[in-house]
């Protein structure tokens, strides 16, 4: 109702504008005949001035009467013409001005009624995240999201491979407890593009292993639900997901696979920063890693988060600032000029990690320089941070703690 209220006093405020002006327009001819009319019989009055003091001769005053009065008859008559009302009728001006308001505010609310979102509430955070949630708990099952997937023509597989399949599906058929078995034909049905089956076969080892199944059983039959239903993350496909990352938080593909799930559910945020962490922890030849990179970029513009992608493995490094091996080659400078660069540097630094981030490798470099430069307190203030920021990455966590060891604030 607030919206509607705002927009109301808004579309009224611009039609007040537009049916002054009118009204302004309309008188805009008999104020500018009067001065002109008062103008001209101060000037008969300045000819008889100066008749009288000789500067002109009775023939000239005639002449210039003459014209002057010729001018005062044309100035009145414009003047009678403008008060007499031949010009715009008032009531026609107010009649545009009615149909001027009725247009804008009428077109408005069409217009909003055709790309707007009539309805809706604000969409403040709160309100956003409550929808994702909602989208979350009421998104379709798996059953549901095969069953809108368009018919896919079978997939043309060599015969020898096709009879060699057969006879694995009978051979498991008759084997329902072997696991191997059962994981097997799991990946050749996929191999054939038959992922129901596979992940059918999938299901059968996670029955069979039960408390032993591990993250990868988990999240190979989370990605053949996955493909299954044409890349949706299910429900169902995330309790597999959840499962496998039970088990093992740094698993690779179900990190890349929850972090879809989010997006799908309106939480690019989270997604984001799953893909983020998952970007740094690597491998970088990691088959989840170029479908990230690939995305990444985007799903931050998403979350509104500005977000630059590092360089691909093999690229040269990008460490801005300097090391304490940096700041130590500098010993042949002056000790003023020493102090000022280093300082830029460290400074330079330290401003591009807090708007933008980097990686463990830089925040280590910046730890180790304030170290170097005896700013011990800005140091453990860093070194908390970058302890908080990578919690989670065993990794990068000891390279963070081996320059706090360095730079003597460890421990």
């Amino acid at each position: 109702m607030t919206f509607w209220i705002i927009t109301s006093v808004m579309a009224l405020a611009a039609a007040a504008l537009l049916t002054l002006a009118l009204m302004r327009a309309r008188g805009s001819a008999g104020p500018t005949a009067a001065y002109d009319l008062q103008v001209y019989r101060d000037q008969l009055k300045e000819v008889d001035r100066d008749l009288a003091r000789g500067v002109i001769g009775e023939a000239d005053a005639e002449r210039i009467r003459a014209e002057v009065s010729r001018r005062i008859l044309a100035a009145d008559a414009a003047v009678r013409k403008s008060q007499g009302g031949s010009g715009q009728p008032q009531a026609v001006t107010m009649v545009a001005a009615v149909a001027l308001a009725v247009l804008m505010i009428g077109g408005s609310v069409l217009l909003y009624r055709a790309i707007g979102a009539p309805g809706y509430g604000d969409l403040g955070l709160k309100f956003r995240l409550a929808m994702a949630e909602e989208a979350r708990d009421t998104r379709p099952d798996q059953a549901a999201a095969e069953a809108r997937m368009p018919a896919q023509p079978p997939r043309q597989i060599d015969e020898n491979y096709k009879a060699l399949l057969d006879q694995l599906r009978s051979t498991v058929a008759g084997r329902p407890d072997d696991a191997r078995g059962h994981d097997l034909l799991a990946q050749h049905e996929a191999n054939s593009g038959n992922f129901q089956a596979a992940y059918e076969a999938k299901e059968q080892v996670l029955r069979i292993k039960g408390d032993a199944a591990t993250a990868q059983d988990f999240s190979e039959y989370a990605e053949l639900l996955i493909m299954a239903a044409g890349g949706y993350v299910s429900p169902q496909a995330e309790a597999a997901l959840a499962g496998a990352l039970e088990r093992d938080r740094a698993n690779g593909p179900a990190r890349y696979y929850w972090g879809a799930m989010m997006a799908q559910t309106g939480r690019p945020d989270i997604a984001f920063r799953i893909w983020e962490e998952t970007l740094r922890q690597g491998p970088a030849d990691a088959y989840w890693i170029a479908p990230i990179r690939a995305q990444i970029e985007e799903m931050a513009a998403r979350a509104g988060i500005k977000y630059r992608l590092p360089p691909a493995a093999g690229s040269a490094p990008m460490l801005a600032g300097p090391s304490a091996e940096d700041v130590e080659a500098a010993s042949d400078m002056t000790a003023g000029d020493r102090q000022e660069m280093i300082r830029g540097m460290v400074n330079r630094l330290s401003d591009r990690l807090a708007s933008e981030g980097g990686s463990p490798a830089e925040w280590a470099r910046l730890i180790g320089a304030l170290g170097v430069l005896g700013e011990t307190d800005r140091a453990k203030a860093i070194y908390g941070e970058a302890k908080q920021k990578f919690a989670d990455d065993a990794a990068a966590l000891q390279q963070i703690e081996g320059a706090a060891q360095k730079a003597g604030i460890g421990g």
